[in-house]
């Protein structure tokens, strides 16, 4: 048996990247060598909810040597007939063997009563939509014994019927339920790109204390009649627009546990890790200026 490190309750305040099984010798041998900062792994547990095999087998060698986190895509909180019960089953379970760091999800639906749709779909910014949402949020915090993180989304269209902006309708569900935000500053961009509207403004307006966990990732930019259309594709390297708003976020509010999320295109890990020695770099001078100015 894989003998396992002491569970940690929070991400250390630097760089993580995301596990890909392609990189599993590479991330072991990463993990052997002395670093300053030493990195944390974001898993999707959907992938790992099977029993036994060999990506089980790596998880749990690289878990007993790094915090990891979950961040799942399957428990569709957003569905107006509830959270999918299946799923928050193996999360429990899955969660109760690895104890992650972090647990976090989507603000997004994916479930029918009839069907599994394979995408984050978006929720309109109503009341009614906080109420039901809230509701699934106190579910799965109840079932899991802690308290999770919500990612804001990519959005490509608006609900006509909204009757808040985003980060109202995010700052109102943490303060609701307890749970906190997962701030995808990507997203915010592609939005912004998609919708009008700016993304600094939007950060502006997130209460910074709820934020638990910031993501970074790339986009595609689709060129149309209409103007541009930004895809969340996570198929490249940070933005320079999104490494601008982070280093912004981070002087200001000072250093949280940020993920470079590549999912697709996948670089080498020598790759994934130098964008993750960027957000640690920025941590570092923001830090470093914060100190001195004081």
């Amino acid at each position: 048996m894989t003998h396992r490190s002491p569970p940690r309750d929070t991400l250390p305040p630097h760089a993580g990247v995301t596990l890909k099984p392609q990189h599993f010798p590479d991330v072991l041998d990463r993990l052997e060598q002395p670093a300053v900062h030493q990195l944390w792994f974001e898993v999707h547990p959907q992938n790992y909810f099977y029993a036994g095999g060999p990506r089980r087998d790596w998880l749990n060698r690289i878990a007993a040597l790094a915090p990891i986190s979950f961040h799942s895509t399957g428990l569709s909180l957003g569905s107006a007939h509830g959270c999918n019960r299946d799923q928050l089953a193996a999360l429990a379970r899955l969660c109760a063997e690895f104890a992650p760091a972090m647990v976090s999800d989507h603000l997004s639906w994916s479930d029918t009563p009839d069907a599994h749709l394979p995408d984050l779909l978006p929720i309109p910014y109503t009341r009614a939509a906080l109420a039901q949402m809230a509701g699934e949020i106190a579910r799965v915090q109840d079932h899991l014994q802690r308290r999770i993180l919500m990612e804001n989304p990519s959005r490509m269209l608006a609900f006509a019927a909204d009757e808040m902006d985003e980060p109202s309708f995010l700052n109102r569900l943490c303060r609701e339920t307890g749970c906190g935000l997962l701030l995808d500053i990507n997203n915010i961009i592609v939005s912004a790109t998609n919708l009008g509207g700016s993304a600094a403004e939007w950060l502006a307006a997130i209460t910074p204390a709820l934020v638990g966990e910031i993501h970074l990732a790339g986009h595609a930019i689709e060129d149309h009649p209409s103007g541009p259309l930004a895809i969340d594709d996570h198929g490249s390297g940070v933005g320079a627009a999104c490494w601008a708003l982070y280093a912004d976020w981070v002087a200001a509010h000072g250093p949280v546990p940020t993920l470079i999320e590549w999912d697709n295109n996948l670089p080498s890990f020598a790759a994934l890790s130098a964008e993750a020695d960027k957000a640690n770099a920025i941590i570092h001078q923001m830090c470093r200026d914060h100190v001195r100015a004081a």
